[in-house]
């Protein structure tokens, strides 16, 4: 069952690479365009913008689930590193506890805001919802979730050094 969960994971983790990088790939296309149609052609456009903040949106839910699942989300190891193997597990499991916590959070109060803005619609798309553009909060936070599940299930909690670079090195 763990092995089928952990495969699981892996798929999900790739689809969830390919949409932050697809998202990565929109905004890199969509701000020069802005940027090309202001200043070159003096004629602004008004759905770039907008347009840029709602992919924002999902590349920022999306990539931060990636970086957790990699285990290359911005982290403070100083406490970890220089703690006993009894401390560092104890660090890891209250680590992983808050993380259900804040990503529980995230998910309840992310399909609340999605409720709450339902009726409303974006000006420059008059057909899209404002509550649509606010789910990537919710299914970004129960994708962590997940991510959380199988790094406490499998219990590979910090990612190991790189024996290869150290800051004394001449970097």
């Amino acid at each position: 069952m763990k092995q089928a969960y952990i495969a699981a994971m892996d798929r999900l983790y790739s689809v969830c690479m390919w949409i932050a990088g697809l998202s990565l790939v929109v905004l890199t296309t969509i701000i020069p365009i802005n940027v090309f149609m202001r200043y070159v052609m003096n004629r602004g456009l008004s759905w770039p913008e907008p347009l840029a903040i709602m992919v924002m949106i999902v590349f920022t839910f999306f990539a931060g689930a990636v970086c957790y699942r990699a285990g290359v989300h911005i982290s403070v190891m100083l406490l970890v590193n220089v703690a006993s193997d009894v401390q560092r597990k104890a660090i890891a499991w209250v680590t992983e506890v808050l993380m259900v916590c804040f990503n529980l959070f995230i998910l309840y109060y992310g399909i609340l805001l999605c409720e709450a803005t339902w009726g409303n619609f974006i000006a420059e798309f008059p057909s899209i919802r404002v509550g649509l553009t606010y789910v990537p909060l919710p299914v970004g936070g129960l994708i962590t979730f997940l991510f959380i599940v199988e790094r406490m299930w499998t219990g590979k909690f910090f990612p190991s050094a790189s024996p290869t670079h150290t800051p004394a090195s001449g970097d």
